[in-house]
This record gives structure tokens, C-alpha cells and sequence, in this order.
């Protein structure tokens, strides 16, 4: 297998997942992500780290291990501990002292922009009745009983006599008893020199007169009072969108003793 011991030669693409061995043998993990001048490396399974070295430490690669002069030492100041905010910043920060170096850093700003977008509300109409109270005038008709007594004069006695009811008692005047037994019913009276008049009921006896009357019948008749027209129409208006934005500002501070 061809070893491509220089870093310039180094095909990076294919140098990803593949396993990274610093100085004297030290097992660095693997390679996660190749940047223009940086390699991050991933070491461990459960309790994970990361590393971020320059690519100018890559020594050689033979297709399955990529081998970079790092000790165990300088691994420690090469431990990401943040994502990094842009991706030269392993070059930058591990620059060599002995020529010029350059980077960018994005400074990072917000715009405000406004969209519109359709929310459906909702107007319901109810309709609910409402009770009230009417009055009307009806005339009605009813019948009505009324009880009127005319008293019936018949002779000094008070009795009224038929035609030969004393003939063959002895002349005499006065009526004799009649025996419960000799007692006829109303239509037996003839021939027997009884009277014709109906005797008193001997029990309690009721006489039902029909009564016709009037009532009044309610009847509801719906009819339509008014109509409501519902309309929709669209009803432009502007509003003022107030809203905070953020933008990058960047300053420097230069910690170096000068004269």
C-alpha cells in the first residue's frame, strides 16, 4: 500500500473515520472532521473528547492509519472544549511563531424581517329566544243553570183528588193508607183508585243537565319578523412591527508588555 509521507500529498477524504496514532505509539482515537488546516479527533466511547491539531503535524498515511507528531503533553492543549466559533481557529491559535498568519472571523449580524401569513378566526351568531308576554281579549260563551220554585196550590188538604177515587169506600172522604204491600208502581195506579203522580225516590237520585261553554284555544303560528345578512370583506390596515435584533461588534485587547 502506497504511504503518502507528506501532508500536502495526503488524499484528507479519505482519512475520515480512520484511526490517528501520535508519537511513540499514543492512540489519539479517530478522525471526525478534516477543516482547510485542521483535523478534529475524537477519542474514547463513553466519555468522549475531542481534539482540534493542525494538519501541518500529520506525518504519514497508509490508508487505514493517519500517524501526526503529537505527545500526549501537547494532546491536552489541543482538547476542544467548546465548539469552535470558526474554523481556523486551531490554525490561528497554534500558528507557528516563525511566519505570518491570517484569519477570518465572521462577525455575525440579524435582520429584521417581516412575513404574513393567514389565522383563521371566528364570529359566531346566535339566535336565542326571548319569551314575552301578550295579552288578548276573547269574548266567550257559557250556559248557566238556574233554579226557579213555583209552589202548586191544590185544595185545603193539600191533596189533589182523582175523578172516583172515593166511590165505593163507604162515602167517605178521607184516604186511607196504602199497606207497603198493596203499594203500586207509577202506571198501576188506574183502576185501583190510585193517584197518577210519581211517588218520592227512596234513595239519592241525580239528574246530570249538560252544560256547554266556551274555552279558549291557543294557537302559534311562526312567520318570518326580519332577515340578517351576514357579510365578509377584507379590511386593509398597517401595523408597526417593533422587534430586537442582534449583531456581532468585535474589540481587542492587547495584553503584550511594550515600551
Amino acid at each position: 500500500m502506497r504511504v503518502s509521507n507528506n501532508k500536502d500529498n495526503i488524499d484528507w477524504k479519505n482519512v475520515i473515520k480512520k484511526e490517528v496514532i501520535g508519537t511513540d505509539g499514543l492512540d489519539l482515537g479517530e478522525v471526525v472532521e478534516i477543516g482547510d488546516n485542521f483535523i478534529v479527533i475524537q477519542k474514547g466511547l463513553f466519555n468522549k473528547k475531542r481534539f482540534v491539531i493542525p494538519n501541518s503535524t500529520a506525518e504519514s498515511f497508509d490508508g487505514d492509519i493517519l500517524r501526526v507528531k503529537v505527545n500526549e503533553s501537547e494532546l491536552v492543549g489541543y482538547e476542544e472544549t467548546v465548539d469552535p466559533a470558526f474554523k481556523d481557529y486551531s490554525k490561528f491559535k497554534s500558528s507557528d511563531m516563525s511566519k505570518e498568519m491570517e484569519t477570518r472571523i465572521p462577525v455575525i449580524g440579524e435582520n429584521l424581517q417581516v412575513s404574513k401569513k393567514v389565522v383563521e378566526d371566528k364570529v359566531d351568531i346566535i339566535k336565542e329566544p326571548i319569551k314575552e308576554t301578550k295579552t288578548v281579549e276573547i269574548d266567550l260563551t257559557y250556559e248557566k243553570v238556574t233554579i226557579e220554585r213555583i209552589p202548586i196550590n191544590n185544595e185545603e188538604t193539600g191533596i189533589e183528588k182523582s175523578p172516583g177515587q172515593n166511590q165505593g169506600l163507604g162515602g167517605s172522604d178521607i184516604e186511607r193508607p196504602v199497606s207497603p204491600q198493596t203499594q203500586s208502581l207509577p202506571g198501576q195506579n188506574q183502576g185501583l183508585g190510585g193517584s197518577d203522580i210519581e211517588r218520592p225516590v227512596s234513595s239519592r237520585t241525580q239528574i246530570s243537565i249538560p252544560l256547554k261553554r266556551e274555552v279558549p284555544v291557543i294557537i302559534k303560528n311562526p312567520y318570518v319578523r326580519e332577515e340578517v345578512v351576514i357579510r365578509k370583506k377584507p379590511v386593509k390596515e398597517t401595523k408597526i412591527i417593533t422587534s430586537d435584533v442582534t449583531n456581532e461588534e468585535v474589540t481587542f485587547e492587547d495584553k503584550t508588555d511594550r515600551d
